[in-house]
């Protein structure tokens, strides 16, 4: 029986775990590593990495977690494993003993220039250099069609696979000490989330309504722009880890992508 192609894909600057270690645990359980036209990846770390190579990745993708004991340590969230959980994973999917799920992304663009893809989240924040941002929306789908205002640190928008980010931070205050994941507010796969990340203030054009966070039918498009010029930047399309700065003239789109992200499930 030929042996599966894995492709390792970790954090090159800070990988929660040896390449060299992963790599001997997957040869072990007869796996082939290699970056030549591989049969899926292995996704080794937390959120952020399974958020990168979930939109830069066109292969079926198995994402790993690795427990840690630090209290601000990786959630991984998203992850199907853990990395003590490997071998079992391996065994299954050498088995044949697993599926394939395609889930959606969005496309973002800039100024009518498509940036890129993104599987979980996609948010404007104030830079260090900046107070509240002064910034609004346009939503338009199916159906609906509206303008809100806002004043605060900025505004994400994800979609399920990133429901348990940003955009759940109001089910975290609300919950007090107690963080439990599974009371989180999450998303379907027909669904868009969007949420304004620390406001101290929104208003919905010819409405009463004053938003913080709100689900949104998948074929919506969402429309961000600056209401005056300040330190934003936009994170989730770029690899700087400092984000891509936005001006006040640049209009930010983000809409449905034709292209899916195919995750493993054991």
């Amino acid at each position: 029986m030929a042996k599966i192609k894995a492709k390792i894909l970790m954090d090159p600057e800070r990988p929660k775990v040896a390449p060299t270690d992963v790599k001997d645990v997957l040869e072990r359980y007869s796996f082939e590593v290699t970056s030549r036209s591989p049969d899926i990846g292995v996704v080794v770390g937390g959120d952020g990495v399974f958020g990168f190579y979930g939109r830069t990745e066109s292969i079926p993708l198995l994402f790993v977690g690795v427990r840690s004991e630090q209290a601000t340590g990786s959630k991984a969230f998203l992850a199907e494993a853990y990395y003590d959980e490997l071998p079992v994973a391996l065994e299954k999917i050498r088995n044949g003993e697993y599926g394939v799920v395609e889930q959606r992304r969005l496309e973002v663009s800039r100024d009518g220039k498509k940036m890129g893809d993104v599987f979980t989240d996609v948010y404007l924040e104030r830079g260090s250099e900046s107070n509240s941002l002064r910034y609004g929306l346009q939503v338009k789908g199916k159906g609906i069609s509206f303008t809100e205002s806002a004043i605060g640190d900025g505004v994400v928008v994800c979609t399920a696979a990133g429901s348990t980010g940003y955009f759940s931070y109001p089910d975290k205050i609300s919950l007090g000490d107690w963080l439990e994941p599974s009371r989180f507010t999450t998303l379907t796969e027909n669904e868009v989330g969007v949420c304004h990340i620390v406001p101290t203030f929104t208003k919905r054009e010819n409405e009463r309504e004053h938003p913080l966070r709100y689900i949104l039918p998948w074929e919506t498009e969402v429309e961000i722009r600056l209401h005056r010029p300040a330190d934003a930047r936009l994170y989730g399309v770029v690899e700087d880890r400092g984000g891509l700065k936005i001006e006040a003239k640049d209009v930010i789109k983000i809409g449905p992508s034709a292209n899916m992200t195919s995750v493993i499930k054991v």
